[in-house]
């Protein structure tokens, strides 16, 4: 079993009598499904349905104080707080930027269950998240039977699963949901009450006009540069993401790269060659006619 502290990872913590409610009425997963020692995924959007920031959240135990802990980009954290903190007018909750980072560990059974811990609700095999202060990190580790190790083997192990990661695969502000694959990693709670940019969310849902999508990819050679083209033949079709150990993820219109598999047209990004790694997810069902 691996553990590795993530110094990318910020915590933020919204309190308070009407926390849950609050938070309800603005993210995109359903917080009434939260309790201590579960998490989910979630995002909070522009009012025009793209990601400002997304986060795993977990209710804390009344022992700890009570309310909830967002496990989100520590590059963010405060602009997050800032924002919450805009949208609380009257509630009564209170939120904080937290010096606490994010232990992942994955590939084994922890020996003991921490507090703050959570499964990984996107991939199971990415295992747990554990919130705790970076100095904590070697003994945590040591506590769990777990083998600390660098982040960027967690990097790798991610990429592989194709879970997707703001600013690399994709940019904040500039993605909605769908394209980064929140309705597939249980990060859109659809029969939940309203929230900020749920009626385009919803609408791209039940008309499944989604047509850019995050997907895996094998690369027949080095990584390319993050945010490199890619190319069916001689025409753009997205853009190559985070890759490690000749698996990637990129961000790729898939209208036009089905169009190039079925025409046999090679793909490659930086003069990479690359291939899908799961050719059927760029293959959009057909609706049929509503009777």
């Amino acid at each position: 079993m691996k553990s590795a502290f993530l110094p990318d990872r910020g915590v933020v913590k919204v309190a308070g009598e009407d926390a849950r409610n609050f938070l309800n009425g603005l993210i995109t997963t359903d917080v009434d499904r939260l309790k201590p020692g579960l998490g989910r995924f979630g995002a909070l959007l522009t009012p025009q349905g793209k990601i400002i920031v997304d986060f795993l959240i977990t209710e804390v135990p009344a022992g700890h104080g009570g309310g909830f802990l967002i496990d989100c980009p520590k590059a963010l954290a405060e602009g997050l707080a800032t924002k919450l903190k805009f949208y609380k007018l009257r509630a009564k909750v209170t939120v904080e930027n937290l010096d606490l980072g994010v232990l992942a560990v994955w590939d084994g059974q922890l020996a003991a269950q921490p507090d703050l811990s959570f499964a990984d609700p996107r991939n199971e095999a990415l295992g747990t998240r554990i919130l705790i202060p970076e100095d904590l990190k070697q003994k945590l580790s040591d506590l769990i039977g777990a083998e600390l190790v660098d982040a960027a083997e967690y990097e790798a192990h991610r990429i592989a699963l194709g879970v997707p990661r703001g600013g690399l695969d994709f940019m904040y502000s500039d993605a909605f949901p769908h394209e980064t694959n929140m309705d597939r990693l249980a990060g859109v709670d659809f029969d939940k009450g309203c929230y900020v940019g749920q009626e385009v969310v919803s609408r791209m849902q039940h008309r499944g006009t989604a047509r850019t999508r995050s997907v895996k990819v094998l690369l027949d050679g080095p990584s390319p540069e993050a945010g490199a083209t890619i190319l069916a033949g001689d025409k753009p079709v997205g853009t190559i993401g985070s890759s490690a150990d000749g698996k990637g993820i990129a961000l790729v219109r898939i209208d036009r790269v089905a169009d190039a598999l079925d025409a046999n047209q090679p793909l490659s990004a930086g003069g990479i060659a690359l291939k899908l790694a799961e050719p059927e997810v760029v293959r959009i069902p057909v609706k049929q006619p509503v009777a």
